[in-house]
């Protein structure tokens, strides 16, 4: 079968990416605008897409007939109209499971940065605010640990159930948040808005959906009674970030450390530029994901499924 691989370059140049078994016909493309006409011209005789954030509109998938499986690079699907494909018969599949270890230890790493203030004291050594003040020590941002403190993870899929053991590795104390206004499922799980006001520190791993946009508002910070850390590594949308801004200023968030944003790359306008130097805020480029062992990981398991597809449908 022919392929197209849209979106080279969203993996790191050295990570070797083999041609999945089967595919006869391969265009590699290190990256596609988001431009129909251009779409379409380099998939027209594609049998497969693959893609990692390429919008595949139901406008473009009007136009390939030829198409019969469109394989993401990703766990989200949220740039493909997965209605048009069904309707023209066009399988779709994404990848999970591959940064189970990449994601938590980079919910940790923004932790711990958020926590200890990294980002100021970094600031504080190369600007001489260090050398100026004289100490052999500068503590004029307190250092949070966090033994003892209370995590409340909201998702608790692969990821979220990582990010607990780690946590708990450290002496936390761990919440897991029910769905809004459900009852706890079992023991395990706390009401969300209980998991809001005990927490010290709330991580996000909740997919993106109509239910989850938006989860964290202003209304729900507001029932956030301990001043915690936010952090999110889920979605950019699952966040207001407007609403993040005023917490922040307000005193009602002890600081905001994310790896996604509602516009990616980060809108120059985004209000939570105006974070920047706040010195409990960290942000990193949509990476989490991203280590070079998940990247080999994503890429086996997306070249099996790839190769299973075409020798199901020779």
């Amino acid at each position: 079968m022919k392929a197209v691989f849209l979106d080279r370059a969203t993996f790191s140049a050295d990570v070797d990416l083999p041609t999945p078994a089967g595919i006869s016909d391969y265009q590699v493309y290190d990256a596609t605008p988001n431009d129909t006409a251009v779409i379409v011209e380099r998939s027209r005789d594609a049998d497969i897409i693959i893609t990692n954030k390429v919008v595949l509109s139901a406008d473009v998938i009007g136009q390939l007939p030829k198409l019969k499986l469109v394989q993401i690079a990703a766990t989200g699907m949220n740039n493909l109209d997965q209605a048009a494909c069904a309707k023209q018969g066009i399988k779709v599949m994404n990848v999970a499971g591959y940064a189970d270890k990449s994601v938590p230890e980079h919910t940790l790493m923004l932790m711990l940065g958020a926590m200890r203030a990294v980002n100021h004291y970094h600031r504080s050594v190369i600007d001489g605010q260090w050398q100026a003040d004289g100490k052999f020590c500068l503590m004029d941002q307190p250092l949070y640990d966090l033994e003892g403190r209370t995590l409340g993870i909201i998702g608790y899929g692969v990821i979220g159930q990582r990010v607990a053991e780690i946590a708990r590795a450290f002496g936390m104390t761990v919440l897991i948040a029910e769905r809004v206004g459900q009852a706890p499922r079992s023991a395990d799980y706390t009401a969300f808005d209980e998991v809001l006001a005990n927490a010290d520190i709330l991580t996000l791993h909740c997919p993106l959906s109509p239910e989850t946009t938006h989860l964290i508002n202003h209304d729900t910070i507001a029932k956030m009674a301990k001043r915690p850390l936010l952090i999110n590594v889920a979605r950019g949308g699952v966040v207001d970030s407007q609403a993040v801004v005023d917490a922040i200023h307000q005193g009602k968030l002890l600081g905001y450390a994310s790896d996604v944003f509602e516009q990616e790359p980060m809108a120059t306008d985004d209000p939570l530029m105006t974070l920047a130097t706040h010195p409990r805020v960290l942000f990193t480029p949509h990476n989490a994901w991203g280590s070079a062992n998940a990247q080999r990981k994503l890429w086996s398991i997306l070249a099996q499924q790839v190769s299973s597809f075409i020798l199901n449908h020779a």
